[in-house]
């Protein structure tokens, strides 16, 4: 895993640009800094989270960075738009912690959960209760009681033939067609999905899972992600469910349509994307080792300035 730290917000140069607005100030590559894991991102309420081994909270209304204490290495990173505060945290050193105060404090919620680096977090869409957890070189795993315990859900997905660890993990409230929704899975090998159900392990293709399941054959892909490259973060649009956005080598992609069409949104290497929780406009992306923010669905970035 590479070392990169990532920077603080630079109130001046916030302030500079006019309460509210995005930065336009120049920020420093944070692939320069190496000090720390791959950050991840989340949105909580209107204030971004940044994580790796600390965490930062940015409130983007004002420009305020706070520093927080993190329960550890997060490698991955989920909040819920219906229960403000909650952020659920994937360890490095395993196990899963978990914050109902914006992270302020954590507790740790491991119980039954396998050893091993929690690669993968989700909350479902619809149950902040119901969590997800990938833990590497094992499986898929769920918890139906905030974290209190876990059980396995899935086997890793057989892609490429070979079995594949997951980068990433979103829930999608996109009907399945078998009464559940969708859970959205980036690998090394691409993108798959499975149904809440957790039947199989299916591509991503138009019509639902039951047609797909009576089919038994995958219909050619319409403009799907490009192959070879590893899906590195996925984010779903809590306030329009079939906007996808996904982070790969070549760069930022969306989709408007849960992933059947691909569209190449920003170039750079892209290694982690987070949408907020009530407009599908407003990203943040780190692309090159840079933060960025958009708040027109990705046709324009500005960067997060290092304090």
């Amino acid at each position: 895993m590479s070392k990169i730290a990532y920077p603080g917000l630079s109130r001046r140069g916030f302030l500079a640009a006019g309460a509210g607005a995005w930065l336009t100030v120049a920020a420093k590559p944070l692939l320069a800094q190496a000090t720390a894991p791959d950050p991840v991102l989340g949105f909580d309420g209107d204030d971004l989270l940044v994580a790796s081994d600390r965490i930062r909270r940015y409130a983007l209304t004002d420009g305020t960075p706070q520093n927080l204490s993190g329960p550890g290495i997060v490698q991955a990173l989920a909040t819920h738009p219906d229960r403000p505060g909650l952020v659920v945290a994937g360890l490095a050193s395993g196990g899963v912690s978990i914050s109902e105060d914006g992270g302020q404090t954590w507790e740790t919620r491991a119980t039954g959960l396998a050893e091993g680096a929690v690669d993968a977090i989700a909350i479902a869409a619809g149950n902040p209760d119901l969590l997800y957890a990938a833990v590497h070189g094992d499986g898929l795993w769920k918890s139906e009681n905030a974290g209190g315990t876990w059980s396995l859900a899935m086997d890793r997905p057989w892609l490429e033939e070979a079995e594949h660890d997951l980068l990433t993990l979103a829930s999608v409230d996109l009907e399945t067609g078998m009464g559940g929704i969708w859970i959205y899975a980036g690998t090394e090998a691409g993108l798959t999905r499975v149904p809440d159900c957790f039947c199989r392990w299916q591509d991503v293709q138009p019509g639902n899972a039951m047609d797909a399941l009576a089919s038994g054959e995958t219909p050619p892909a319409e403009f799907p992600l490009p192959k070879g490259e590893p899906v590195r973060a996925l984010a779903a649009a809590p306030s329009a469910p079939g906007i996808l956005y996904a982070a790969l080598p070549s760069g930022l992609w969306m989709s408007a349509d849960g992933g059947v069409v691909w569209s190449h949104l920003a170039e750079g290497s892209a290694s982690a994307v987070a949408v907020h929780p009530g407009n599908a406009d407003r990203l943040a992306a780190i692309m090159d080792g840079h933060l960025k923010l958009s708040r027109d669905g990705g046709a324009n970035w500005v960067a997060i300035a290092a304090a």
